[in-house]
């Protein structure tokens, strides 16, 4: 890939009452992601924590949106207008109902999904057109409304695999910066994840 600034956004909602909810899976990932550049989370422009460093050999800026997931794109717009950076050069770390949990992968565009946090950045950017990594939490037992499970913890079990998850999601990430969509859904979609149920 191509030397140059990336825009590494997680998604999730601010505050310690989400802080371990499944909808919070792009911000756990942004930790891991921010700890390997030897970076730490400031106060950064646009309602956002941000954290600067280098990943996979590129210069990266990770983001934590301050917003609720639901107004995303303000933030992730605001700081990739601030670097003047376009849209293939965003990556979106997201939590996925569609994925069964611990799967990780990639794409380029693509629908939101009923993802409030996807449908925010989209409508803002005016494009489908950016990288997301999706991380599986899987679907609601029985029931359960969907936007009430996002809502909730991982359970007991998922967080036992929970950190290897996170680490592959990071994995998936770096791949992306360093070799590219392809290589990297090669490497991630190949194989069955360590926490897939």
């Amino acid at each position: 890939m191509t030397a140059g600034r990336w825009l590494i956004a997680g998604l999730g909602n601010p505050g310690p009452a989400y802080a371990a909810n499944r909808h919070n899976a792009g911000f756990m990932t942004a930790d891991v992601l921010a700890a390997r550049a030897g970076a730490r989370f400031k106060a950064g422009k646009f309602r956002t924590l941000a954290a600067e460093g280098r990943l996979a050999g590129q210069s990266v800026t990770i983001i934590k949106p301050l917003t609720f997931m639901n107004e995303s794109g303000g933030p992730v717009t605001g700081v990739s207008g601030f670097y003047h950076l376009g849209p293939d050069r965003l990556v979106v770390i997201h939590d996925e109902l569609d994925l069964p949990f611990g799967a990780v992968k990639l794409k380029l565009g693509g629908g939101d999904n009923g993802h409030n946090g996807l449908r925010s950045v989209t409508g803002r950017l005016g494009t489908r057109e950016y990288y997301r990594a999706r991380i599986g939490i899987g679907r609601p037992p029985g029931r359960m409304d969907p936007a009430a499970f996002v809502l909730r913890d991982f359970s007991a079990g998922e967080r036992k695999e929970l950190p290897l998850v996170l680490e592959r999601a990071a994995d998936a990430v770096e791949m992306l910066l360093a070799d590219g969509l392809a290589a990297a859904q090669n490497a991630f979609h190949a194989s069955d994840p360590p926490g897939e149920i």
